[in-house]
């Protein structure tokens, strides 16, 4: 009974503990979207509140006042996506042949990748490979290409690739299965914990993306979200230094605090709904990936 009673009051204190824990994660979010559409007035009058003081939808008018930010989306989701899954191919194609222990010279490759990690050619002989000699300026390849193996991410699907037993790819051989083959209809099924991981860091990597725009993307339908977003916020800042904004002036103040909250809702919007999905996996392929260098 002692240690019923003891079980029960940890079970309790756990589950209080977490519910705790749980509305002080969730504060932050409601406080942003509640001041995401409130009135700008009462933003710098009363300051940020859980309930909106003053309704306004002002902020989301200045952030879709055109087509442009569903472009955004358009262009933004699109190289996710497809970079997520090309990144995803190529990695595990490179991390499998590390992997591989007849493989001869698979330590020297690791070096090279491992090597890259450490040292870097710097932003201007990267900015000259990529729009002069790869001529990927105003393409939308530019934010996949240069992304598409990380060493990290790499390393991390190699060692979890380590975890599983060499009997299953010999058993492949001998049967007459190629390396392809067994990579795509053995492995990555077994690997799949370590690849919603990694395809995590990629899709967040690609949504995140802004400086790439910065540097190579003149075309306005090209622009990434996050990119947008960054542009949008700078003419906000200075419609509100100047106390003008589309040619109204007087006692007009501009939505700056509340379009950083709108800005905020609709970048992290779609993507936090994919994290519940790879959940599962995440912790798993994090934590098996890490253990065994």
């Amino acid at each position: 009974m002692k240690n019923s009673f003891e079980n029960k009051a940890i079970d309790m204190f756990s589950y209080l503990f977490m519910a705790i824990f749980s509305v002080f994660c969730i504060l932050p979010f409601i406080l942003i979207l509640s001041s995401s559409v409130s009135d700008e007035k009462s933003v710098q009058l009363t300051g940020f509140a859980l309930i909106p003081k003053q309704f306004s939808l002002l902020a989301y008018e200045v952030i879709f006042q055109d087509n442009t930010i569903f472009t955004a989306y358009r262009t933004t989701i699109i190289f996710t996506v497809a970079g997520t899954v090309l990144c995803l191919i190529i990695t595990s194609a490179m991390a499998y042949a590390l992997s591989v222990k007849t493989f001869t010279h698979r330590n020297k490759i690791a070096f090279f990748v491992y090597f890259t990690m450490l040292f870097s050619g710097g932003l201007i002989p990267s900015y000259l490979l990529i729009s002069k000699y790869l001529g990927l300026s105003d393409n939308i390849l530019v934010y996949i290409v240069p992304a598409l193996v990380n060493p990290f991410n790499m390393f991390l699907l190699r060692n979890f690739f380590k975890q599983i037993p060499d009997s299953l790819a010999e058993s492949a051989k001998i049967d007459g299965a190629n390396d392809i083959y067994i990579l795509f209809k053995i492995i990555l099924p077994l690997a799949k914990p370590a690849l919603a991981t990694i395809g995590l860091f990629y899709g967040l990597g690609f949504w995140n993306e802004w400086f790439t725009a910065t540097l190579y993307i003149n075309d306005k339908d090209l622009y990434s979200l996050q990119y947008l977003i960054m542009k949008v916020l700078r003419e906000v800042d200075f419609m509100y230094e100047m106390d003008y904004l589309q040619g109204v002036i007087a006692n007009y103040v501009a939505p700056s605090n509340t379009v950083r909250m709108a800005t905020a809702v609709v970048t992290v919007g779609p993507i936090i709904f994919v994290y519940p999905f790879l959940q599962k996996y995440f912790i798993k392929g994090l934590v098996v990936g890490a253990v065994k260098g």
